[in-house]
Order: C-alpha cells, then structure tokens, then sequence
C-alpha cells in the first residue's frame, strides 16, 4: 500500500518567497467598529444630499475616504448599498456632468464600486444597465486609464 501522507503537507511553509494574502491586499488601518460607524454617518448625509438632488455632493460623500481591505466587510457592504442608491436615482443625462465633476481619486474608486457591482451574484439590487451605463459614461470621461489603475490597486473596496 502507497503512503499518500506527503500530499498532505504544505510545503509553502518552508518556502519564504510565497506571497501571504496579507501581502497582497492592503488592510484599512483605521479601526473597524470606526469605519463601519463612518460608512453609516456617510449614508445618513447621501440620503439628505439626494433629497437636495445633489448628486455630485452625494457621489463625494460616499467615495472620499472609502473602505478598504480585509477586515471591514460590514462597513464595506454599508458603502456599495449607499452607491448603488446614487446610481440607481441618478437620470442618465446626468451621469457625464456629474462624473467630470469628481476628482482623479474618486473617479477610480467609483470603477473600483462598477466592478464589486458587477461582480455580485446577480448583480444586487441594481440593473445590469444601471452598472453598464455608468461604466461607459465614466470611461469615455476618465479614460482607459481609469480602469488600469483600479486593476492594479492593493486597495479593494
């Protein structure tokens, strides 16, 4: 009988160039109940800029100083509902002067939030056309360069 004991050991252990996934990923280092308290502060003042219409203040408010990394999923589940709210009131003819009224930063972290969207099982509580739309509109005023950086980004919302 063949001893198959050997497959059971991780020899990744021994090696020292395996990348870790703390290696990978960088981590929020602000504190998690803090981020998630802020991510519920942040939904308060959206709901009160979209009752102003003020779609530009909204889309500000949710994306400067987002969540990133392994250990806020709460605060970052919290940030992609509020966004997909934005998204899903903004009117269509809207959408380019709001998107050239973002900065570089939130540009990218707003493709960051289209691709979590789109990579949701069933897409979420919002249309394929909705995340489609704003994709298209942001890349035709960002660029394809916007997409370049959110790719190569450590920090994932």
């Amino acid at each position: 009988m063949a001893e198959t004991a050997f497959r059971k050991i991780d020899i990744d252990i021994y090696d020292e160039d395996v990348l870790q996934d703390e290696e990978l990923v960088d981590a929020d280092p602000r504190d998690p109940v803090q981020v998630l308290n802020d991510a519920k502060q942040r939904q308060a003042a959206v709901r009160s800029a979209l009752s102003r219409s003020d779609i530009l203040g909204a889309l500000n408010t949710v994306l400067e100083n987002a969540p990133y990394g392994p250990n806020v999923e709460e605060a970052k589940t919290v940030t992609l509902q509020t966004l997909l709210t934005i998204l899903n009131t903004t009117k269509a003819a809207e959408i380019p002067g709001v998107i050239k009224g973002l900065s570089q930063d939130n540009q990218d972290t707003l493709m960051k939030y289209l691709y979590k969207g789109m990579a949701m099982p069933g897409w979420g509580d919002i249309s394929g056309s909705v995340l489609l739309g704003w994709h298209e509109k942001l890349t035709e005023v960002a660029g394809t360069g916007c997409i370049v950086r959110t790719m190569t980004d450590r920090r994932t919302v």
